[in-house]
C-alpha cells in the first residue's frame, strides 16, 4: 500500500511581491531613515525659503503671495510685510504646520479698482473677488513649490545613495576585481528605491502642510469682512496748512541735523525759524547754493515723523505745523530732501546711557530698542506713502543716519572717553552703537527703494577720526553745546552728498 504525503507548496511572489518587499526593507536601512530625515526637516523648509512668491494685483494693490520662514513651532500666524513696515502677524489666519502664508503689500495706490471695496454698492463683490484672488495666488504658489519638494527629494537621494556607493568602494578597496561599475550595479536598485521612497514621503508630507495651510488660511479668510481686516487700519494723511507757496525748487524736511542747530541765525528769519532755531547754514541753505532755484527749510528739532512731518510739533509756546501738511502747499516742488530717525529711536537716550554704564547691550535696552525700531517702521510707511502723493510728484532723497563713531575707535579719544564721572564708550559700546544705526539705515533704504526713492549716504569725517582735506570736523563733540550734530563744514558736506543725488534740475 503506497501512502502519498501532500505537501503544502508555497507559491513564489511575484515580480509585483517582491519589489513591495524589497521597498519595506530598504524602508527600514538607517541611511534612508536618514534620508527621510533630511528630506523633511531641511527639504520642506528649503523649499518654502526658495519657491518664488506669485505677484498678485487685488483691489488695485500689488500683492506677492508666498509662505513665511518656517520656525519650530507648531502653530501660528501668517504675515504681512508692508512697505517700509515690520513684518505684521495676522491673527485672523492660524495655521498649524510649517506652511503659513505671507503677503508681501507694496505701496498703496488709489485707483477706481481701490475705490470699490468702499462703495457699499460694490463692497461684498469686491471683497469676495480679492479673497478668491489670494486663494487662487497661493495654490499657484503651492503646486510650484510642489516641484521644488520633488527636486529636494531626489537631491536627498542622490546624496545618500553617492554615500552608500562611496562607502562600498571604501569597504572593498583592497578588492581588485571590485569595480565602480560593479559597485553601481549592485546598488543602482537600492538607489532607485530610495529615491521613490524619498518623492513619496516628502509629496505625502508636503501635501498634508498644504491641507492644514489652506484649512487655515480659508477658516481665516472667511471671517475677513474688510480690506482692513486684512491689512490694518485706515492711515490719515495730513491735512495742506497755510497759503500755497510758489518760487522754491526744493524743500528738506527733517529733525535737527537738517536744522543744523548750533549754527548761526537765520538773518531774515521767517515763519518758524526761531522756534526750530534753523541756521544760516543749515542742510537746506548750503544746497541753495549747489543747485539752481531756492530750497526751503523745515526741518526742526526733536522731530519725529509722529510728532514734526506727519503731526504738529510743540517748541516751546509755539505749535509747529506738520512738515508734510507744509509741503503740501509748496508749489512745483523738484525735489524733496528727508532727514528722519534718530529721534524716533531715542538715538540720544541711547548712546547717553551707552556713556554712563558698564555695559549697554542688556536684554532690557535690546528690547526698547526693537519696540522702537517697530514704531518708526510703521511710521516712516505712512511718511512715505505721503510722499509719494505730493501733488508735483518731486524726486525725493532719503538721507541715511551717519555713525557717531568709526569702527576701530581709540578709546582714549576725549569724545569716546566722556565726562570724568562716565563710564565712557568702549570698542564694544561703539560696535553696539554701529550695528543699531545699521538697523536703522536699513529700514530707510528699504522704504526708499520700494517707492522708488533716492538714498543718499553722507560721507562725514567721524568723532576720533581726521579729515584728509584739512577743514576741521564734520561733527560737533562733547565739548560742543550740539554734540553729534553737523558743523558749519559738515553741513557742507551733507550738502554736496544731496547736490549729487539730486542731479540736475529741470530748467
Amino acid at each position: 500500500m503506497v501512502v502519498t504525503t501532500a505537501r503544502t507548496r508555497t507559491r513564489p511572489a511575484g515580480p509585483g511581491g517582491g519589489r513591495v518587499r524589497a521597498l519595506l526593507r530598504e524602508a527600514r536601512s538607517w541611511p534612508t531613515i536618514l534620508m527621510i530625515g533630511l528630506c523633511l526637516l531641511a527639504g520642506i523648509p528649503l523649499t518654502i525659503a526658495l519657491t518664488p512668491d506669485q505677484d498678485l494685483t487685488i483691489l488695485g494693490q500689488h500683492i506677492s503671495v508666498g509662505a513665511r520662514t518656517p520656525d519650530l513651532s507648531v502653530e501660528g500666524p501668517a504675515r504681512l510685510v508692508q512697505v517700509g513696515n515690520t513684518e505684521l502677524d495676522i491673527p485672523r489666519l492660524q495655521v498649524v504646520g510649517p506652511l503659513r502664508p505671507q503677503l508681501e503689500m507694496g505701496p498703496v495706490q488709489r485707483n477706481d479698482a481701490a475705490a470699490k471695496v468702499l462703495d457699499p454698492d460694490t463692497t461684498a463683490e469686491a471683497t469676495a473677488k480679492a479673497v478668491d484672488q489670494l486663494r487662487t495666488g497661493f495654490v499657484n504658489w503651492y503646486l510650484l513649490g510642489t516641484l521644488g519638494v520633488v527636486g529636494t527629494a531626489l537631491a536627498a537621494a542622490a546624496l545618500v545613495g553617492c554615500a552608500r556607493v562611496l562607502g562600498i568602494l571604501r569597504r572593498e578597496k583592497s578588492s581588485e576585481h571590485v569595480t565602480v561599475a560593479d559597485v553601481w550595479h549592485r546598488c543602482s536598485g537600492t538607489i532607485g528605491r530610495m529615491a521613490l521612497l524619498a518623492v513619496t514621503v516628502s509629496v505625502v508630507a508636503w501635501g498634508g502642510c498644504g491641507a492644514l495651510a489652506y484649512t487655515g488660511t480659508m477658516r481665516g479668510l472667511a471671517q475677513v469682512s474688510s480690506l482692513s481686516d486684512l491689512v490694518g487700519s485706515a492711515r490719515v494723511t495730513p491735512a495742506p496748512v497755510g497759503p500755497p507757496v510758489f518760487g522754491y525748487a526744493g524743500a528738506v524736511i527733517g529733525d535737527s541735523r537738517a536744522a543744523r542747530v548750533g549754527g548761526p541765525p537765520v538773518a531774515e528769519p521767517e515763519g518758524d525759524d526761531v522756534a526750530c532755531e534753523r541756521s544760516a547754514d543749515s542742510l537746506a541753505a548750503e544746497l541753495g547754493t549747489m543747485v539752481p532755484g531756492r530750497v526751503r527749510n523745515l526741518a526742526c528739532p526733536s522731530a519725529t515723523v509722529a510728532q514734526g512731518l506727519r503731526g504738529p510739533q510743540q517748541r516751546g509756546n509755539v505749535q509747529v505745523p506738520a512738515q508734510v501738511a507744509l509741503l503740501k502747499q509748496m508749489q512745483d516742488l523738484e525735489f524733496v530732501v528727508v532727514a528722519i530717525g534718530p529721534n524716533d529711536v531715542g538715538w540720544s537716550d541711547l548712546i547717553t546711557y551707552c556713556y554712563g554704564v558698564e555695559t549697554c547691550d542688556d536684554n532690557l535696552t535690546r528690547g526698547e530698542f526693537d519696540y522702537r525700531m517697530a514704531a518708526f517702521d510703521r511710521d516712516y510707511a505712512a511718511l512715505l506713502q505721503d510722499l509719494a502723493q505730493l501733488p508735483s510728484s518731486p524726486r525725493v532723497v532719503v538721507l541715511t543716519s551717519y555713525d557717531a563713531f568709526p569702527r576701530e575707535t581709540d578709546p582714549a579719544c576725549p569724545d569716546a572717553r566722556g565726562p570724568s564721572f562716565a563710564a565712557g564708550l568702549t570698542q564694544d559700546k561703539i560696535d553696539l552703537l554701529t550695528d543699531r544705526n545699521d538697523q536703522l539705515n536699513a529700514v530707510l533704504r528699504a522704504g526708499a527703494e520700494k517707492y522708488g526713492f533716492a538714498v543718499a549716504d553722507p560721507g562725514l569725517t567721524l568723532l576720533c577720526s581726521t579729515a584728509a582735506d584739512g577743514l576741521g570736523p564734520d561733527l560737533q563733540g562733547l565739548a560742543d553745546p550740539f554734540a553729534f550734530h553737523p558743523t558749519a563744514v559738515g553741513s557742507l558736506r551733507l550738502a554736496a552728498t544731496v547736490a549729487r543725488v539730486v542731479g540736475p534740475l529741470d530748467d
